[in-house]
């Protein structure tokens, strides 16, 4: 795998001409231990004013609490069953777990890290969002299903859809929520007021789990894993307007609205980095390497930092590597 990753970069690099200091879009600026932290891990989220990032480390049962200020890890949140999604919630600062083995959306207190609240999915509770306009907290769930409950743990409504939601994302000026459908192949476009699905948009490449949304130009990104590429769909039509070849096993995607770029991080062991010229044209800007299975991430803008979660592989230690990005 490693030959692979090196042969990539060396055919990118000759056929553009270009060294590899000259495009790296990255630059990594800090490694923090995530000692004792084994097996998968999976996404994140942020607390801007306590500087802690939130990780779920999915194969280890709990979710690893980081403080940025200090660079190590500070707190863990033990006893939860396969942490996939974590949200965190800026006002109240709670920090909402979704677990995948028993279902559980669960509501913290995230300094004492205490339970509040929680909501029985019974299975598969994935990604997660926070809504900060309706207060509502959204979960994909099960078998095919978008649940929206309060951060007292009450179900307010369910979204049935035709299989396993992946990442999705909230409109911020709209009442829409795109979410990532792969094994129906498209993306259900669902009314959050209403509480169902719109509209369907075949994707024409498999395994679309990461998305990103450009609200202000209407731009949706899906990073998809067979053929392995990030497709730009149209907001308002859902049509194609651009395909890009990219890494294998991509699990988060970002989009940088500053630099307009968008960021892929794959499993392949590397971060793929894409240049939005406008919004109907698009270009791969470099290929960052990263770690074997290092695939999910998670860029804040306020902090204009990308935050990858590395597992343990052999000699590779579990960590949280944060980047920066390069200007151009």
């Amino acid at each position: 795998m490693k030959v692979e990753i090196f042969t990539a970069l060396f055919v990118f690099f000759w056929t553009t001409g270009l060294r590899p200091e000259e495009t790296a879009p990255l630059r990594l600026v800090k490694s923090i231990s995530l000692l004792g932290a084994e097996g998968r891990m999976d996404h994140m989220a942020v607390d801007l004013e306590g500087k802690r990032l939130f990780l779920a480390a999915l194969g280890n049962n709990s979710v690893e609490v980081v403080s940025l200020e200090a660079g190590k890890e500070v707190q863990r949140i033990y006893q939860c069953k396969e942490p996939q999604g974590v949200a965190f919630v800026p006002g109240s600062k709670e920090v909402i777990v979704a677990c995948g083995k028993d279902g559980a959306c669960r509501v913290y207190d995230s300094l004492s890290l205490k339970l509040k609240a929680a909501a029985d999915y019974k299975d598969d509770a994935d990604n997660v969002r926070f809504d900060p306009a309706t207060q509502r907290v959204f979960v994909g769930y099960g078998k095919g299903a978008l649940g929206a409950m309060d951060l007292k743990g009450a179900k307010l409504a369910d979204v049935i859809l035709e299989g396993h939601p992946e990442s999705f994302q909230l409109e911020k000026k709209g009442k829409r929520i795109f979410v990532n459908v792969p094994s129906a192949g498209h993306v259900a476009v669902v009314d959050r007021e209403k509480n169902r699905v719109t509209a369907t948009w075949p994707v024409d490449a498999k395994g679309n789990f990461p998305m990103a949304l450009d609200e202000d130009h209407h731009r949706l990104f899906l990073g998809c894993r067979s053929p392995a590429q990030l497709l730009v769909l149209d907001a308002e039509s859902g049509k194609k307007v651009a395909s890009l070849p990219a890494s294998g096993d991509a699990d988060d995607l970002f989009y940088d609205p500053q630099a307009k770029r968008i960021y892929l991080s794959c499993g392949e062991g590397l971060i793929d980095v894409f240049e939005a010229m406008d919004p109907d044209h698009f270009k791969l800007s470099g290929k960052v390497p990263t770690a074997l299975g290092a695939r999910t991430s998670l860029f804040v803008p306020e902090l204009n930092a990308l935050y990858l979660a590395v597992p343990h592989h052999g000699d590779q230690r579990a960590e949280l590597r944060v980047y920066e990005p390069v200007a151009k």
